[in-house]
């Protein structure tokens, strides 16, 4: 099992760290050349952005094993981010209906 930890060190103190978001990811085709992954992402509260805490399973399938394990850190990611947006609701600030950000959720407001 692979495990991301995503920690804060406030001015780079190690003694003041916490934890952000973590993801576990499990291969789940015998160590194939090109595997599955189960994978567990979740994302403590944040009151800074003003979301809260949520958590989400999901699936990597078809992932090259032998590349950089950063390529699967990026596929991970990519699937967190997108939970992260749906768990936080409208993310445009100006709530403008024009917006073609694709991210933003306020279309029509």
């Amino acid at each position: 099992m692979l495990r991301i930890i995503v920690e804060i060190w406030p001015g780079g103190n190690k003694g003041l760290a916490r934890t952000l978001a973590t993801a576990d990811i499990g291969n789940i085709s015998d160590l194939a050349d090109t595997s599955d992954y189960a994978i567990r992402v979740k994302e403590g509260d944040n009151p800074i952005a003003g979301t809260q805490a949520w958590s989400a399973e999901g699936k990597i399938l078809q992932h090259y094993r032998r590349a950089s394990v950063w390529a699967l850190v990026e596929k991970v990611a990519a699937c967190a981010a997108d939970e992260a947006a749906k768990a936080s609701g409208p993310t445009c600030s100006l709530h403008d209906p024009g917006c073609e950000c694709p991210e933003c959720k306020c279309e029509g407001l």
